[in-house]
């Protein structure tokens, strides 16, 4: 068991060719997870989504117990935020047969599983230059996106009936992007106390996201890089020294030595 237990840890955390492809699995997995929590909260119940949210349960459920088995610290493990996000999935899958109300929007939380994933991070930074040089970016945009679909997801739960289908479902995406934006068209409004707090918390958490994407995106673009000195973490992409204690620094390039 203990020899598992090893091989499972060095495919969640280890710099092998072997590892990073299982981590790139991971990430497919991910994706279609995603996009198919996303589709699934504009259908009615049937059969077959019964049997994929079981499929995609038991394939979630093993990936969170495979972290928590090789975590050095389970406290920690258990409060990173795509643990969490992975937690609320697998009880939205549990609890909806018990319950008269979709919690499929839920579901779309595990968007925040593709960027914070185990270890994820620290590849990408390693291998795309592209990456390294626009994370800030790249993390914005996604955390935008999954607030999006969650809340869109919560929108429709909330103002239309599921038999309305992918028609309904745009419906809800447009007032959602309508409120984030602060557009306010009021062809689509909320009627309710709850509804009306929704557009509410959509309009102050939106616009956040939204201004953080932004600045990320029209800001001075850099890397991430730890000063072996200081610790200083950023700085510009072709810098040399270190601009707060001068400390020589080794910033990984395009192009190749000698070159």
């Amino acid at each position: 068991m203990s020899d598992l237990k090893k091989t499972v840890r060095l495919l969640y955390t280890g710099s092998s060719q072997r590892a990073r492809r299982f981590r790139y699995g991971l990430i497919a997995f991910d994706s279609t997870s995603i996009a198919y929590f996303i589709a699934a909260a504009a259908l009615p119940a049937s059969t077959t989504t019964m049997v994929l949210n079981v499929v995609f349960g038991v394939l979630i459920t093993c990936d969170l117990a495979a972290r928590f088995w090789i975590s050095p610290n389970l406290r920690y493990e258990a409060t990173r935020i795509y643990t969490l996000a992975d937690i609320v999935v697998l009880a939205s899958l549990l609890l909806a047969p018990f319950l008269a109300d979709n919690l499929g929007f839920l579901r779309v939380l595990r968007g925040l599983r593709l960027v914070h994933a185990y270890h994820l991070l620290g590849d990408l930074r390693r291998e795309s230059l592209f990456f390294r040089r626009h994370e800030d970016a790249i993390l914005a945009a996604v955390n935008l996106i999954v607030f999006i679909f969650v809340t869109t997801s919560m929108v429709f739960v909330l103002t239309f009936d599921e038999s309305d289908g992918l028609a309904a479902y745009v419906d809800a995406l447009y007032f959602t992007v309508a409120t984030l934006t602060t557009t306010g068209f009021g062809d689509i409004t909320m009627t309710t106390p709850f509804g009306k707090l929704l557009a509410v918390f959509i309009m102050v958490v939106g616009v956040a996201l939204f201004l953080q994407l932004a600045r990320a995106i029209f800001q001075p673009s850099k890397v991430k890089h730890t000063c072996p000195e200081c610790g200083l973490n950023r700085h510009d992409p072709d810098a040399i020294h270190c601009k707060h204690c001068g400390e020589p620094l080794k910033i990984e390039t395009e192009g190749k030595p000698g070159l």
